[in-house]
């Protein structure tokens, strides 16, 4: 019998769970609508995988499942006191939806892991890519239209709603074009250069500060867990090779990119983090010194939505808003919810298997998209689900591999090299 994790060569049935997936995550890059592509592909694939057997809840999960169950539920009775508001039952409906994604993503990648790894990070990329696409041919307005469709306050947003969901969107095809660097063939090099020239400028155009330290911060994580988990010392001293060329040409990059009037100048502007809606009394900062002595005082929070009533603007802090918007049950529970997924995680990552580099990129995606939420509200956003339940997937498909922790001091390593 194959262990878990592992394949056999995929019939026709798997094969069509594999396209929808695929299919799925394109979707991903389409929001200009509620429901999007996305939730449309995501009740026909999970409604596929259900029909077809090939979903496994496996006792690893409960403990997931049942911080899931908390949270929802705490969201859903702090949401009683304001039932009559239009926009609270749907807004807690799809994070209901959203958690349940994350249990499907962790069940189905126990099983066939790396196929289905390579499924969802492929669509990633090609929606990643359409998203960038749109976003960079609206800036330059490319084409009459463009720039009224894909752009929102002279920032490029794409195909989404918020230049600040567009470019966190980018990272994770991002990273893995990064990785391609330090372990493909020159022709490979060249497909991944190209792609992430694409997605560099994106991001960039989208003028996303939280998205820019975003990708700072889950790059130097990537990297550093590949350096600690590399098989050889001459592996090591090609990372540091690599990367040390790869910030001269990002800082060239950088430069020619700025050599442009107009992105030079809102990039001076995005880039003082003394904005005046940051600072103050009322500012983002102050609202969360206040947010918080609120929500300590509201044991079942104010309910969804309705921290805008108080101060003028949203949370922009979800670990916040889950005391606000669900009360002391869900705040404590998100934030229990974030912890367990950053330790499986690291897990996941330290565990060789064919999916390690996949993993990598992935919790070094997460981590960083857990640290933006500490500026902005991120929990209905559909990719930090989809982060959670491979993290999960992953380290749950760890558990029945043989065990090989690679965190061996570098000395030990290099004598082996």
């Amino acid at each position: 019998m194959l262990g878990r994790g592992r394949t056999t060569p995929a019939g026709p049935t798997e094969r069509l769970r594999l396209q929808l997936l695929w299919l799925m995550m394109i979707g991903g890059a389409f929001v200009f609508a509620e429901p999007s592509p996305y939730e449309i592909g995501a009740l026909i694939t999970i409604g596929a995988f259900v029909a077809t057997g090939a979903i496994t809840l496996q006792s690893g999960l409960l403990p997931l499942v049942f911080v899931l169950l908390f949270y929802c539920f705490g969201l859903t009775v702090s949401a009683i006191q304001v039932l009559s508001e239009p926009k609270v039952v749907p807004w807690v409906a799809v994070s209901w939806y959203l958690a349940v994604t994350m249990v499907f993503f962790a069940a189905i990648l126990t099983e066939r892991t790396q196929a289905r790894l390579d499924a969802l990070a492929r669509g990633w990329t090609v929606a990643a890519l359409i998203a960038a696409l749109a976003g960079i041919s609206g800036y330059f307005r490319l084409f009459p239209g463009a720039f009224d469709l894909f752009t929102l306050y002279g920032r490029a947003k794409g195909t989404f709603n918020d230049p600040n969901v567009f470019g966190p969107f980018l990272i994770f095809p991002m990273l893995l074009a990064i990785q391609v660097f330090f372990r493909g063939t020159p022709v490979a090099m060249l497909r991944a250069g190209a792609l992430l020239g694409v997605l560099m400028v994106a991001l960039l155009l989208s003028f996303s500060r939280g998205a820019w330290v975003h990708f700072g911060l889950s790059a130097a994580v990537m990297l550093a867990l590949m350096f600690v988990t590399a098989e050889s010392k001459a592996a090591r001293q090609r990372m540091v090779l690599i990367v040390a060329i790869g910030l001269v040409l990002l800082l060239a990059f950088v430069t020619v990119l700025l050599s442009i009037d107009k992105v030079a100048d809102l990039m001076r502007e995005r880039a003082n983090f003394n904005q005046s809606y940051d600072n103050g009394p009322m500012g983002r900062f102050g609202r969360h010194v206040y947010g918080w002595q609120m929500a300590l005082d509201k044991p079942l929070g104010l309910g969804p939505l309705q921290f805008a009533k108080y101060f003028t603007e949203d949370v922009h802090n979800v670990y916040l808003d889950s005391f606000i918007a669900g009360g002391w049950l869900s705040g404590i529970t998100y934030h229990v919810l974030v912890g367990m997924t950053l330790f499986a995680g690291l897990f996941a990552c330290l565990k060789r298997a064919p999916w390690q580099p996949l993993a990598i990129a992935v919790f070094a995606t997460y981590c960083g998209l857990a640290f933006e939420g500490k500026i902005i509200d991120t929990e209905h956003w559909r990719h930090f689900w989809v982060l959670s339940g491979i993290i999960w997937g992953c380290a749950l498909a760890n558990r029945h591999s043989p065990l090989d922790i690679r965190f061996r001091p570098l000395a030990a390593q290099s004598k082996s090299a």
